[in-house]
């Protein structure tokens, strides 16, 4: 039960953490949905969006931070 606890504290600090990120990140203005390779296709009533480029970059930059946490705990 104990390890539960943990669990979710670890969950709603991730969260919050998240969040802040999100509220800082809109601030700086750095069209994260405009990027080159995301695709966007409008016709009359239908838009097909497609974040290629975004997901892209928000994967290599997750990789690195994830990468760099695990190399100052020791764990890699």
């Amino acid at each position: 039960m104990e390890d539960f606890g943990k669990i979710l504290i670890t969950f709603g600090v991730t969260l919050v953490v998240l969040g802040l990120l999100m509220v800082a990140l809109s601030k700086l203005n750095l069209h994260l949905g405009n990027l080159p390779g995301d695709i966007k296709l409008q016709k009359d009533n239908f838009t097909l969006y497609i974040p290629l480029g975004t997901s892209i970059f928000l994967s290599l930059l997750l990789t690195l931070a994830i990468n760099l946490i695990l190399l100052l705990f020791g764990k890699r």
